[in-house]
């Protein structure tokens, strides 16, 4: 099949077939999507301080994926279960010498003494968050989703399918006659089933004395202490640590007046099986997984959104409802609710162009608390305030920090606790939000908005090329 690019106004490269269709039929063309993705929005400029632009002396991407050999995704849908686990984490596509694969499928990063280097940091990896970590090595985090921070130091970081993270790491002074591992494994919050294996890659410094490959494999090898898998007050603190730099170059350009507050449930439902479904691995033999935005578990329409849009042709390919709060509220976070069904349809949220938009997400427990990566095309947006428990729409915005918050276009909703973030409808179109486990958006956990034009021409929503739509 021949493949061809194709850049859209987001940035995001699009690999299309001959046919045109663009569609994906295994997992590992989706996730070299995400990471075609992450690369297009990766920033080419130096390093925000002028003092520090030749700090590092040479940059790595290193993407963290997982690797399955069927398709995961469809395999689920197909039986209403869960997805079955992955065979191996890889960084850039090497598992490590941690799985039963030899030596040569290992990701050695190779490293001189008193030095600093650039590590991009990419999670392609379809369903889950992964902690990372150098064995006896500080990392510095300079940036997160392509925006820079106030750099702070960690031994670990935390980062969610969907999410780019830059770190400066400084090597030892001297060579230090070790080597050192690389680890990553996942940060699990649901009650499913999940990959608790640990990917590994080695640290390898060069040496300018003659060190035989066989001398540098006897070197000691030491290991890093990850979180523990289930570690909340980690992946808490860690989220707490990323501000702004709200300099006059790079402001934070927080919305301080909001013309509109929403509130949105996520989380996972189910659906009665149908008369198609041999089998029914669902909670019960009954039903299949769902997960629903304020219990609309949306549904994929057959015409193209943006293009019924702009065409005015809107009627019975989706409704303009959306609702703005769960239409029946309950304790979201409190125990499993009987009724575990969603609703299903295909539900737009209209915004009027530059409208400054409010939103909390809130997790919810009717199939257990879980945390969700958020992710919004088309903004970026600003994290005022996260917590646990159900959002106090009374007590919780006295605490947002409108000064200086992380921006990011995905972000991770707290297991049993809610995010609240703002940004500036100001990108005229039809835009995507979804969770970034990939699972959790073919269940239903997805929605889009409708950013209506503004008055001056370029406020508006362009034509689509002549040759398209093809039919």
């Amino acid at each position: 099949m021949q493949e061809s690019e194709v850049v859209t106004r987001t940035g995001l490269v699009l690999l299309i077939d001959d046919d045109g269709n663009g569609e994906e039929e295994r997992v590992d063309e989706l996730a070299d999507i995400k990471t075609r993705n992450f690369l297009s929005n990766l920033p080419s400029h130096p390093l925000y301080d002028p003092s520090s632009r030749h700090e590092y002396v040479k940059k790595y991407l290193m993407f963290l994926k997982i690797y399955y050999p069927e398709a995961v995704i469809n395999q689920a849908l197909q039986t209403g279960g869960g997805p079955n686990v992955s065979d191996a984490y890889t960084i850039n596509g090497l598992p490590g010498p941690l799985y039963n694969y030899s030596a040569k499928d290992t990701f050695k990063l190779k490293v001189q003494a008193g030095k600093t280097y650039l590590l991009r940091l990419i999670n392609a990896a379809l369903n889950d968050e992964l902690f990372f970590s150098i064995a006896n090595h500080t990392l510095k985090v300079v940036e997160t989703d392509a925006v820079y921070v106030k750099p702070f130091e960690t031994n670990t970081i935390l980062i969610a399918p969907g999410q780019t993270t830059n770190v400066l790491l400084k090597t030892k002074p001297n060579f230090p006659n070790a080597t050192f591992f690389m680890t990553a494994r996942p940060y699990v919050t649901g009650l499913g089933t999940f990959d608790n294996s640990t990917l590994a890659g080695i640290l390898e410094y060069e040496t300018t004395t003659l060190h035989s490959t066989l001398s540098m494999n006897k070197l000691p090898l030491h290991k890093p202490i990850l979180p523990a898998l289930n570690d909340t007050s980690f992946a808490t603190k860690f989220a707490s640590k990323l501000r702004s730099l709200n300099t006059p170059r790079f402001p934070a350009n927080v919305p301080q007046k909001v013309d509109k507050r929403l509130f949105f449930t996520i989380g996972l439902g189910t659906n009665p099986c149908n008369h198609n479904h041999q089998t029914c691995q669902g909670p019960n033999n009954a039903t299949m997984f769902a997960a629903s935005i304020n219990n609309v578990s949306f549904t994929m329409p057959n015409t193209a959104l943006l293009q019924s849009h702009f065409f005015g042709q809107s009627n019975g390919v989706y409704s303009p409802d959306f609702p703005i709060s769960p239409l029946i509220p309950f304790n979201y976070t409190g125990a499993q609710l009987n009724n575990t069904n969603v609703g299903n349809g295909t539900k737009l949220m209209v915004l009027p162009f530059n409208t400054s938009v409010e939103l909390v997400l809130q997790d919810t427990s009717i199939l257990g608390a879980e945390s969700h990566p958020l992710h919004l095309h088309g903004f970026n947006f600003f994290v005022v305030g996260q917590g646990f428990g159900n959002f106090d729409k009374n007590k919780d915005p006295k605490k947002f920090n409108l000064i200086d918050p992380v921006e990011r276009n995905t972000v991770g909703v707290p297991s049993g606790g809610w995010v609240a973030i703002r940004f500036l409808a100001d990108n005229p179109g039809i835009w995507f939000m979804h969770c970034h486990l990939e699972i959790h958006t073919s269940w239903g956990l997805k929605m889009a908005w409708v950013v209506l034009d503004g008055k001056f021409p370029n406020q508006k929503l362009l034509p689509p090329p002549v040759d398209l739509p093809k039919c």
